[in-house]
């Protein structure tokens, strides 16, 4: 406004710039929150519309009628559309209250010691605006050892979060019970097949769940359960990086009757200091501008020099981020467990505030 003024008064030529002040109201429902900024910038502009007439001697000609309507106009258009941004504006950041609530209760949050060994995670949803998709993860102390799950459903969107949800219930449930790991592996693909068929829907039959199950001793023996999932790498305290591939693979889950899930268990042992990482494909099927993947096994030994779990998965990200150069299209999760037996037995179990438990 204060420029249309400026070239209005200092200039020579027979021309006006008034008509220039319907920008005025309409930048004011850009630059502001606020509904009533438009309001107030396109009266403001209709004062400085008449004083520029004056000035000019034409208040009586048809370009200064103009002017005086097209602000008028402009500002009405400016309010509602001020007014209609704020209500999508709280819209959507309830939408993600309710998404931050849902993760919270499907993706509950691990703790840096969970027994034996200290453990980090970092998910990072593919959909702009969501904060929960179709990757899971958990990390659960029973007294079989540290039992922990990364999978990757198949599909986004509610269906993939309700299978995601199946499948963690179940996870939660047979990390408890089953002494063997793959017949957790059992239990995950029967509750899984009842999901699935719960609910008919078209494709039903493509649905399926690739994730891996590790279990990890006190005595640091740890035991590898992998259904169609990507193997995790194994980073040793001396910094050898290794692939823990099966020798024997099978299906996700989903492809075969369960009744035919009997994966192989893969054991290996864990010294103190060593690190595994369990991921999602999002991760590794990240592509830079050049359509070249992250190298994950490369760049994990120096995103991992130094630092707690989550400190290094979230260098760990943030070299992923780079490698890309743009947001994720996938859903990526990380989970990074870290074998740290503690002194003088295991923890005891003691209850605290909220009926919950503490370890100590």
């Amino acid at each position: 406004m204060a420029l249309v003024i400026c070239l209005d008064y200092f200039s020579t030529i027979e021309v006006t710039v008034e008509p220039a002040l319907t920008a005025v109201p309409a930048l004011a429902a850009i630059v502001s929150r606020r509904v009533w900024y438009p309001i107030l910038t396109g009266a403001l502009a209709e004062v400085a519309a008449f004083g520029l007439a004056a000035y000019n001697h034409v208040l009586g000609e048809s370009v200064h009628s103009a002017t005086v309507f097209a602000v008028a106009l402009v500002t009405a258009i400016s309010w509602v559309s001020a007014t209609l941004r704020v209500r999508q504006e709280q819209a959507l950041a309830d939408a993600q209250l309710v998404a931050e609530i849902a993760r919270r209760v499907l993706l509950r949050s691990v703790p840096d010691r969970v027994g034996s060994v200290r453990a980090g995670v970092h998910y990072a949803a593919a959909a702009a605006h969501a904060r929960i998709g179709g990757d899971l993860y958990e990390v659960v102390n029973t007294r079989h050892g540290v039992r922990a799950v990364v999978g990757d459903v198949r599909g986004k969107g509610l269906g993939a979060v309700e299978t995601a949800a199946a499948v963690l219930g179940a996870f939660r449930e047979a990390a408890h019970q089953e002494p063997a790991l793959d017949r957790v592996a059992g239990w995950l693909a029967v509750s899984l097949d009842r999901a699935l068929h719960e609910h008919e829907h078209p494709g039903v039959e493509e649905e399926f769940v690739t994730l891996v199950l590790i279990g990890v001793a006190p005595d640091g023996t740890a035991e590898i359960v992998n259904c169609g999932h990507p193997a995790p790498l194994l980073l040793r305290a001396d910094g050898a990086v290794q692939v823990l591939e099966l020798a024997e693979t099978v299906p996700p889950l989903g492809v075969l009757d369960p009744a035919e899930v009997a994966p192989p268990v893969h054991r290996v042992p864990f010294r103190p200091g060593d690190r595994v990482l369990l991921f999602t494909d999002g991760v590794i099927e990240a592509r830079d501008r050049a359509g070249r993947f992250y190298p994950l096994a490369e760049r994990l030994p120096g995103c991992a020099v130094a630092g707690a779990p989550v400190e290094v998965l979230h260098r760990l990200h943030a070299d992923v981020v780079r490698h890309v150069g743009r947001p994720l299209g996938d859903d990526a999760a990380m989970l990074l467990l870290q074998y740290e037996p503690l002194l003088g037995g295991p923890p005891q179990q003691v209850p605290h505030q909220g009926g919950r438990l503490a370890h100590h």
